[in-house]
């Protein structure tokens, strides 16, 4: 699952929500069975409340199915068993966006789970009252608890687009299925 959009740590329990306070947000979901079939849902919410899905189902080619089954086999992606999360700077004034990418593995039975944020904050100026009031230097900072993994996941991100580019033409509306809120543990 990937997603885009607010504040992932104000997240409801309820999978008809969004996990994200501010709009417009996006999640895009993939659910890939072992004989190669597939469900793409794409989830687009401009207005609380309203969200605007998207499906579309298939099989992938055998290729298609091949180059995943690589890049999962990929030794460095199977050695990965935690992604840490990354405490917030303390002069965080809030979150301006994050992105998230919520990966699940079945390995013969054994769930790999890993959970990669890229955020970007908006900060206290130096000598500023408090996060409360709001004050900003101008300058956000970034944080990836996943950068040292990048390269390893990059293949697995690049698959997906191409999944995703593949489905677009096939997408009809629909009720919302796959895309979960994001819980960050």
């Amino acid at each position: 699952m990937r997603g885009s959009g607010g504040n992932i740590y104000s997240l409801g329990d309820n999978p008809a929500t969004m996990g994200v306070s501010t709009y417009p947000n996006t999640a895009t979901c993939l659910l890939i069975y072992s004989d190669g079939k597939y469900v793409f849902e794409k989830r687009d919410e401009h207005t609380i409340g309203r969200p605007k899905v998207k499906t579309a189902e298939g099989s992938l080619s055998e290729d298609d199915l091949q180059k995943l089954r690589s890049i999962l086999g990929n030794e460095d992606l199977q050695k990965i068993t935690k992604i840490e999360a990354v405490e917030p700077p303390s002069d965080v004034v809030a979150l301006r966006e994050a992105e998230t990418l919520d990966i699940r593995i079945n390995r013969d039975g054994v769930m790999q789970r890993l959970i990669a944020t890229k955020e970007r904050f908006k900060v206290q100026g130096t000598g500023t009252a408090g996060a409360s009031t709001g004050a900003s230097t101008g300058m956000d900072k970034f944080l990836d608890n996943a950068a040292p993994y990048r390269k390893t996941l990059n293949p697995l991100m690049k698959w997906f687009g191409e999944v995703e580019k593949k489905s677009k033409s096939s997408l009809k509306e629909s009720q919302p299925k796959y895309c979960m809120p994001m819980i960050v543990q």
